[in-house]
């Protein structure tokens, strides 16, 4: 009977405690949040700080959000920290009533003092059995926090889906043999609009021009006109909205997001290296590549040289994110990078920012005379870069507003003049 009453009284004050603990626990994981975004923010940011003298704003920062999760430790501690003394208590007061009333049944002779013994003996292994339980209880809480929040990354949805009967591909690479599935590399825009998820207006408007092998596709514009956007459709790094991308003929949504990305070199506008050595990140996209290769894909970026009398050559140390060697010297690595792989499609999303102009007109020399069965797409800012190009795609609020070489945009294109005076005086234009 007594043990009725005790278990049932004990799950009431630990449910009591764990329903105000619950929302604690949610609320302090986004404190953590806080405090590592804090963090994040401090360490990536070191020399803004420093630069503009606000190394105690960051360290109240740092305070506000620190004192922020403390308090809500301490609460949540301050909580969970009721339950032992209000489970001994019940547990105490159950022993002494047992006593109790176990005393009054053995003076009346009603219970022999044994049975009272052992009566006590058997609630006290059940109860402490119970505080075990309770014990692992208190982890519950915080363990459904972490749980809610990993499932609901697990259960999230890709908005980038292999689709689930691909087109088959009957446009091989002249000579490829008919077992190949390499992609000449024909991309097409046809009236293509892009959207960003949440965004009221699109970024891209009706774009449609077509890239083929062995051409050099340059995209101007001013800065947020969709430069970026427009190349990160090519593999497929997002689904256009309106319209279709295709290559060689096959919309891309109806191909394997594999065989789109392994026929395309990317080389981003933010190079990024990884920890381990030179050839470990030039082998990135292609693993079985020889050390020729390698030293001929860095001869083409512009890239030997440095690495030549790096110690090591291509086994010198590179630190995370690339942090031990210059800007240039990571924007010609990601090139080279690109050019092992060897793919039908390379897309340059203005590569060439952190080069000075006399390693920018070598590479783009190289490229042109090596490079010259591929489809190139670059984004440049500066008009120098892709004065040379094949074509010249340029864009005004995420529209099309001039298609050509330079010379007949020159004549009959108004913001591509603007841009290309704003970059060169009279004379150099002439």
């Amino acid at each position: 009977m007594s043990i009725a009453v005790v278990v049932p009284l004990m799950a009431i004050v630990v449910w009591t405690i764990m329903r105000r603990a619950l929302p604690l626990f949610k609320l302090q994981q986004k404190k953590i949040d806080r405090l590592n975004q804090v963090v994040r923010e401090k360490i990536a940011g070191t020399r803004v700080i420093r630069a503009f003298v606000k190394t105690e704003h960051e360290a109240r920062r740092f305070d506000d959000a620190n004192r922020d999760l403390t308090d809500t430790a301490l609460t949540i501690q301050r909580t969970v920290s009721l339950m032992m003394p209000s489970l001994m208590l019940i547990m105490n007061l159950s022993s002494a009533a047992i006593l109790w009333f176990g005393a009054h049944r053995v003076e009346s002779g009603g219970m022999p003092i044994g049975n009272l013994t052992a009566f006590i003996a058997y609630v006290m292994q059940i109860l402490a059995s119970v505080m075990m339980a309770v014990l692992m209880f208190v982890m519950i809480p915080r363990a459904v926090a972490s749980a809610e929040r990993i499932e609901a990354v697990l259960v999230a949805k890709p908005s980038i889906v292999d689709p689930l009967d691909p087109a088959a591909d009957d446009q091989r690479e002249p000579g490829s043999g008919a077992g190949s599935d390499r992609l000449r590399g024909v991309v097409e825009f046809r009236d293509v609009e892009f959207t960003y998820p949440g965004a009221e207006a699109p970024v891209l408007k009706g774009i449609t021009f077509t890239a083929h092998p062995g051409e050099v596709t340059a995209i101007v514009g001013s800065t947020g006109c969709g430069k970026s956007t427009l190349v990160n459709l090519v593999p497929r790094f997002y689904d256009v909205t309106g319209g279709a991308l295709l290559i060689d003929g096959v919309d891309i949504r109806n191909m394997p997001q594999e065989r789109v990305r392994n026929a395309v070199g990317f080389i981003p506008q933010k190079a990024f290296l990884f920890s381990g050595t030179v050839a470990s990140n030039l082998r990135y996209g292609k693993e079985d590549a020889t050390d020729e290769q390698l030293w001929a894909a860095l001869e083409l970026a512009q890239a030997k040289e440095f690495v030549s009398e790096m110690p090591g050559g291509l086994e010198a140390p590179i630190a995370q994110g690339g942090s031990n060697v210059s800007g240039g010297q990571r924007q010609r690595l990601s090139i080279a990078r690109a050019l092992v792989k060897q793919p039908p499609i390379y897309v340059f999303d203005d590569s060439f920012s952190a080069l000075d102009f006399r390693t920018d007109s070598r590479l783009r020399a190289a490229l042109r005379s090596t490079v010259t069965d591929a489809t190139v797409f670059i984004v440049a800012q500066r008009v120098s870069t892709i004065m040379d190009a094949d074509r010249i795609v340029v864009l005004e609020n995420g529209m099309v507003v001039g298609i050509g070489t330079h010379d007949e945009l020159m004549r009959g294109c108004e913001v591509y003049r603007e841009i290309v005076h704003s970059q060169h005086a009279e004379e150099e234009i002439a």
